[in-house]
């Protein structure tokens, strides 16, 4: 069973995104700060993260910037979600080293066929 990372500050959003992936099979925790989700991704190595962008100290730019340079997290994927809909927003999060961009609000199939294309043996 794969072990998703949620790192999203807002609990509402934590909990539709734990329910849909319990529901499709996953392993979920989360944390509400990108701080305590580097913390938790170098402990526990998750096989994903979701991460959203907009959160109060470290953004989730700088999150997934700081595990993509980092050889011990440089493996994980990250899916950035967020409300962020720009264009420049997606590539920005794409060149920090998101294997994903999703905008909310999430469509359920987008997000379980992402997952999937990043995590082909794990499911």
């Amino acid at each position: 069973m794969a072990k998703i990372l949620i790192i999203d500050d807002s609990p509402t959003d934590v909990r539709v995104f734990t329910t849909l992936l319990e529901k499709a099979g996953f392993s979920v925790s989360s944390v509400d700060n990108a701080e305590s989700g580097i913390d938790s991704i170098r402990a526990s190595k998750p096989d994903l993260v979701i991460m959203d962008v907009i959160m109060p100290g470290m953004n989730g730019f700088q999150a997934t910037r700081t595990l993509s340079r980092d050889p011990a997290t440089s493996d994980v994927p990250v899916v950035m979600i967020t409300t962020k809909s720009m264009e420049t927003d997606r590539v920005w999060g794409l060149r920090q080293g998101a294997k994903a961009f999703i905008t909310k609000p999430v469509n359920e199939k987008e997000l379980l066929s992402t997952i999937a294309s990043l995590l082909p043996n794990k499911h």
